[in-house]
């Protein structure tokens, strides 16, 4: 699913946590590892790197790569050179110590990146599997493949809610209430288009092995994004799965939903960006 991981670091507090989470991803997904420096190299920086791998039993499968320049610009380079599939980094803290952000190389990232991405908000030494995920099957030519990931991480890590969100199109609703119809009418075809949501949905969940996981299929409608985020703090739910969308005709960087950029300015918790698409071209 995943062959080729790498996390980008630096020498901050968060640093043995976010290799304590390598670690974990690397073996969830049986993968090879790639950490990823940007900034000074020195003796004494090798002897820290080498220390931290170390205390994080890292030290013999991992490869370390040391650039220097603009990080967010160095880390893409990476991972384009290193054919990588997912890209893990911790995502920033907002100055009231709750929310979290994402910051500007977080965004470069997540725009121009050719891999799936990983933003942790609170990276941990101690194992935290996934218990209550939300995979937003929407905005994207990548829904499906954001079902599959998130099927199977739940299994993996015996996840205990798997949430699968789908919006209804309300545009159709509008048009319906424009004409003349009665309120039972239009309740009928409200019905009707949460069943069609809910059944794309089902479908795809045929061709996979979900025996053992509790899926919940919820049809959303409103500002998407502000109710996506309220769904996930309402469920407490600690990954947020979602397809990264397509780059738009003429323009190099992925140009997010809105409801996706809202989700971005304040995380409601981990969320994973995926993206098949370096995989699917070669």
């Amino acid at each position: 699913m995943f062959e080729r991981i790498a996390i980008a670091i630096a020498f901050s507090p968060r640093l043995q946590t976010l290799l304590a989470e390598a670690n974990r991803i690397q073996q969830l997904f049986d993968s090879e590892l790639i950490i990823i420096h940007v900034g000074s190299h020195t003796q004494e920086d090798n002897m820290k790197m080498e220390s931290s791998l170390k205390d994080a039993d890292l030290l013999e499968k991992v490869k370390v790569i040391w650039e220097s320049g603009d990080p967010a610009k160095r880390i893409l380079s990476v991972c384009k050179k290193e054919k990588v599939d997912l890209l893990v980094a911790g995502a920033l803290k907002k100055e009231d110590f709750i929310n979290y952000y994402l910051g500007s190389i977080a965004r470069k990232i997540l725009r121009k990146a050719d891999c799936s991405v990983l933003m942790l908000t609170e990276p941990s030494l101690k194992s935290n599997p996934s218990k209550r995920m939300v995979i937003h099957a929407e905005d994207s030519p990548y829904a499906t493949e954001a079902i599959k990931v998130g099927t199977y991480i739940g299994k993996v890590q015996s996840t205990s809610q798997l949430h699968i969100v789908r919006e209804i199109k309300l545009y159709g609703l509008a048009m319906s209430a424009s004409s003349e119809r009665t309120e039972d009418e239009l309740s009928e075809i409200r019905r009707n288009l949460v069943n069609e949501e809910i059944q794309i949905v089902q479908d795809i969940l045929k061709e996979l092995d979900t025996i053992g996981l509790k899926i919940n299929i919820k049809v959303i409608s409103g500002k998407s994004g502000f109710e996506l985020s309220n769904f996930c703090n309402r469920t407490k739910s600690d990954l947020l799965i979602v397809g990264a969308p397509n780059r738009k005709m003429g323009i190099f960087d992925r140009v997010f939903p809105h409801d996706l950029e809202y989700i971005f300015a304040d995380l409601p918790c981990d969320i994973l960006i995926v993206n098949p698409k370096r995989k699917n071209n070669g």
